[in-house]
Formats: structure tokens, C-alpha cells, sequence
């Protein structure tokens, strides 16, 4: 298998230097994002109103004024006890895979991506990430330019 972008040889070294460069600046670049969590998801910050929570984080009086977010089991709570009940009954299955999903989407809304990284670090890794992608890019449209023939 030979490389060549392009259609021709020639870019193959600089391709692979532009990939290399930038797959290393991805990475600094994912490795500087840390996960915080948030005290509501989607759901539990709907059902309990914190759309427009004011100052004093109060917001508005939703469905409960709960810290816990145990309302989102409740699906899952009742779809567990309707399969024990009777396994064969479509809408417990329904109901309990509901359930499942509302609670991964509760639990990935609380997710917080934080972006922490010094300066000199941002402009190194968005140094390399761009370089990369010119190298990568150059290896294509020297090749195509040069009129090199094309082929074996």
C-alpha cells in the first residue's frame, strides 16, 4: 500500500509530520478539559424550575423544592416493580427502559466541561494543531500543482 496524497509521490512525509503534529496538539488540547458536575440536570433543574433562578438561586417553584433528584427513579422505580409483577406486559418494558433513559440524560446534563490550560499552552497547542493541518493540506496541493503524472 504506498501513500500518495495527491496522486503522486513526494507528500507522504509531510502528510504524516502533519498528522503526527497534529494529533499531538488534539491531545493536549483534550487533556486540558477536566468534568465538573452541576447540582441539576435537564430534568430535575426543569421539574424543579432553576430556568430563571434569580440571585439567590431560589428560581421558580417547580415541582417540588427538593435537593435530591429522586424524582427521575420514579419510571424506573415503577417499570422495575410492573416486570417483577408480569415480564410479559410491553408497557412495563417501555416504561423501565424510559426510565433507564431518563436517568442517563440526567446524569450526562450534569456534566460540566471546564477548559483549564495557561496561555502559552493554548498557543502552543493551537500551533501545532493548525501547522499540522497546512502540512497535511500542502502534501495535497503541492502533489496536485506539480503535474507530476498520475498513477502506477
Amino acid at each position: 500500500m504506498k501513500l500518495q496524497p495527491g496522486g503522486s509521490q513526494g507528500g507522504e512525509v509531510k502528510f504524516l509530520i502533519g498528522l503526527l503534529l497534529t494529533a499531538v496538539g488534539l491531545w493536549f488540547f483534550f487533556d486540558s478539559v477536566h468534568f465538573t458536575t452541576a447540582q441539576h440536570g435537564w430534568i430535575s433543574g426543569a421539574l424543579r424550575g432553576h430556568r430563571g433562578a434569580g440571585a439567590n438561586g431560589a428560581g421558580g417553584m417547580g415541582l417540588g423544592q427538593t435537593t435530591s433528584m429522586g424524582i427521575v427513579l420514579v419510571p424506573l422505580f415503577i417499570g422495575v416493580v410492573a416486570l417483577f409483577f408480569d415480564a410479559k406486559r410491553p408497557w412495563a418494558w417501555f416504561v423501565t427502559i424510559l426510565g433507564i433513559a431518563i436517568l442517563v440524560v440526567e446524569i450526562v446534563s450534569r456534566f460540566r466541561p471546564q477548559f483549564q490550560v495557561k496561555g502559552t499552552h493554548a498557543i502552543l497547542m493551537l500551533v501545532l494543531i493548525a501547522g499540522g493541518l497546512g502540512l497535511m493540506l500542502r502534501a495535497y496541493v503541492e502533489d496536485r500543482k506539480s503535474g507530476a503524472p498520475k498513477g502506477p
